[in-house]
């Protein structure tokens, strides 16, 4: 399973952006999919996450101005963040919770990656 995340770039303080991450080769089924996100220098955290069954999550430093969504036919999940901060500034990562073949256990599969920088 491959995930390609896009939509990083350099967005002033305030400003809005969404983020898109796309999984792609054998895939059964996926039953999370989510973002986290790491800044120069701290660990990876996470930012929200979306699973099949059940409510999505997000992290405090987030909630109340970021958006998680998953378009299950294109096996896309968004992230869609607003009022965007100087410390939301970090390469943002999208993780799959993935089963390749019927009977196989779900694994866990990575991203690049995508960088946010929030300046003026």
């Amino acid at each position: 399973v491959q995930l390609q995340a896009s939509g990083g770039g350099l967005v002033q303080p305030g400003g809005s952006l969404r983020l898109s991450c796309t999984a792609s080769g054998t895939i059964f089924s996926i039953s999370v999919m989510g973002w986290y996100r790491q800044a120069p220098g701290t660990q990876r955290e996470l930012v929200a996450s979306v699973p099949s069954v059940g409510a999505t999550k997000y992290a405090t430093a987030v909630k109340g101005r970021t958006t998680i969504s998953r378009d299950y036919a294109k096996n896309t999940v968004y992230l869609q963040m607003r009022s965007l901060k100087p410390e939301d500034t970090a390469v943002y990562y999208c993780p799959a919770v993935a089963v390749t073949r019927y009977l196989d256990s779900p694994s866990n599969y990575w991203g690049q990656g995508t960088l946010l920088t929030v300046s003026s």
